[in-house]
């Protein structure tokens, strides 16, 4: 079959297109043909070796996450999917291929598209795991740094369904975007904690970082640091502040079901052929695609 990979770390040119042997599933996978698969920040650190460690390769990765297509293999001890069923989740040994391994996943409604669904269960789980950290509930309001980005816009989504009124923050140029939510939008500019108090005069009960930044301002926001939950700052613990990365897989057969009724959508960006996953990353890495940023297989 045919896989991007790369066999040393290095920009977006390190890419490549191999021939490489077909994956099987084991105990509890699936096997599909993929028909999309996103290209997230996490896929840009571990090309780039970010997340190595220092450390040398061992051999060559074929990367990505998550992934959508249509289910022609099962492993053994897998209940309640098909072969021929459409479905999206995370992948196991890499998604920029004509197949990939899943471990968990969910069925794609019909009204989503294999593209949407490609780029759905990395933002759909994280968005969920940060929300659920924060507990917030109906009446509850809520600020999102970074809402305009896949996390954060599933985040507004989600936090929308719930019944909590939510702040977003966004360059200009998206305010429009965040408002479409359901959100009420702001800048990133400094003077952050006084346009939050004048969007909500009574306080929020607490505040997901998606970007990295501001983290002072934030816990200014918040008035207690255990009520600002970041997937973006992994320092943030150092001062009171909870980092969120144990995932919640319950979290795609539940924003399957939101968007089978029309109630959760995925923006995607751009979307590019497998031979093109250098330009794809490329945009990845400028952290301004505005969406999801998305792999076509076939």
């Amino acid at each position: 079959m045919k896989a991007v990979r790369y066999h040393r770390y290095g920009g977006p040119e390190v890419l490549q297109v191999d021939e490489v042997p077909e994956p099987h599933p084991g105990p509890g996978q699936v096997r599909i043909r993929v028909q999309a698969c996103g290209v997230n920040p996490w896929d840009v650190k571990g090309r780039a070796g970010r997340r190595s460690g220092g450390n040398p390769m061992k051999e060559p990765v074929i990367p990505g996450v998550e992934a959508a297509g249509v289910v022609d293999e099962l492993g053994p001890a897998v209940a309640g999917t098909a072969v021929g069923d459409a479905v999206f989740g995370f992948t196991v040994g890499g998604a920029a291929a004509e197949y990939a391994l899943l471990a968990h996943w969910a069925h794609t409604p019909d009204s989503v598209s294999p593209v949407e669904a490609g780029g759905m269960a990395q933002v759909a789980e994280t968005a969920s795991r940060g929300l659920r950290e924060l507990g917030l509930k109906a009446g509850d309001t809520l600020l999102v740094h970074g809402a305009s980005g896949g996390v954060g816009q599933a985040a507004l989504q989600l936090a929308k369904q719930a019944g909590v009124t939510v702040i977003g923050t966004a360059s200009p140029h998206n305010q429009e975007l965040v408002r479409s939510l359901g959100a009420t939008p702001t800048t990133y500019e400094p003077g952050l904690p006084t346009r939050v108090s004048a969007l909500a005069p009574h306080g929020v009960d607490g505040v997901f970082d998606t970007a990295g930044t501001s983290l002072e301002e934030l816990i200014e926001i918040a008035e207690d640091p255990a009520r600002v939950v970041t997937i973006a700052n992994f320092t943030a613990d150092a001062v009171g502040a909870r980092v969120t990365s144990v995932p919640y897989y319950d979290a795609l057969d539940q924003v399957a079901a939101l968007a089978r009724t029309g109630d959760f959508t995925v923006r995607v960006a751009a979307s590019f052929d497998l031979a093109e996953a250098a330009a794809a990353h490329a945009l990845v890495e400028t952290g301004h695609a505005g969406g999801k940023v998305v792999l076509t297989v076939g």
